[in-house]
């Protein structure tokens, strides 16, 4: 019996610095028509291992995140692509997911869940899990936004979802995950200004609390034990961070 035909379908990923985890991320894509990689001054041998891996590889100046990620989509040879950091990989019931949709997908777009690892356990509950993703999508109907950080999917009508994890597999130390929180913080206060808002003392001080009392208490943060309560004080402290860094600019400007 003849396999049904399917819509072919690009895996699409922006990359720096990332051998260390894109071997397993390469081998979860396996099922894709097409592996992208469009990467940004790698110097630890990135591309390279992508090529053995089969992906076709493009080397590109770095754009910000959104802009970065629209570009890649912009290389895929297939309208329907799956986009994916290095450090995650398919699951096997996700891989099950996408594979029944593709012959006749119902929807433009589709979101599942990503479960991240922390300080060695997947989260199941507050920030960490579900963390609905929308990284399944035509292309033609889709787009990524051009934030630098944040970045987003807009798409035209209903978004579906697909059962199944994306299992994101960071291995960098809490010491590095500070510091691309600091990152990211700054990054989102220069976003929020370039839009025209401004930031007050209460912002300072509320959102942090809200966004605690949001993802360690009604999100059930708490049963992901010591692990879930670090990772939630550090969204916290990020929270607290950026709108620092708004008023810190208002001030001085």
């Amino acid at each position: 019996m003849q396999p049904e035909p399917r819509t072919r379908l690009s895996a699409v990923l922006i990359t720096r610095d990332a051998a260390g985890s894109l071997p397993e991320c390469l081998a979860s894509l396996d099922f894709c028509d097409e592996i992208v990689v469009v990467d940004a001054g790698s110097r630890d041998g990135t591309r390279e291992l992508a090529a053995q891996h089969g992906a076709r590889v493009i080397e590109s100046e770095w754009r910000g995140f959104g802009p970065q990620k629209q570009f890649a989509v912009d290389q895929a040879g297939n309208d329907w692509v799956l986009c994916i950091d290095a450090d995650e990989r398919v699951s096997e019931s996700l891989r099950a997911s996408i594979l029944a949709v593709l012959p006749a997908p119902t929807y433009k777009s589709y979101r599942f869940a990503r479960c991240n690892r922390f300080m060695g356990r997947y989260l199941r509950h507050g920030e960490g899990y579900p963390d609905w993703s929308l990284r399944l999508f035509d292309r033609r109907h889709a787009r990524w936004s051009d934030d630098p950080v944040h970045e987003r999917v807009i798409v035209e009508g209903e978004t579906g979802s697909l059962q199944g994890d994306l299992l994101h597999d960071s291995a960098e130390s809490l010491d590095s995950y500070l510091a691309k929180q600091n990152r990211y913080s700054t990054l989102a206060a220069e976003q929020a200004l370039a839009r025209g808002k401004r930031a007050g003392v209460a912002q300072l001080l509320i959102s942090p609390l809200l966004r605690f009392i949001k993802f360690y208490f009604l999100r059930l943060g708490l049963l992901d034990g010591l692990p879930g309560l670090i990772h939630i004080l550090i969204g916290c402290q990020a929270s607290f961070a950026k709108y620092a860094k708004m008023l810190a600019f208002q001030r001085s400007s």
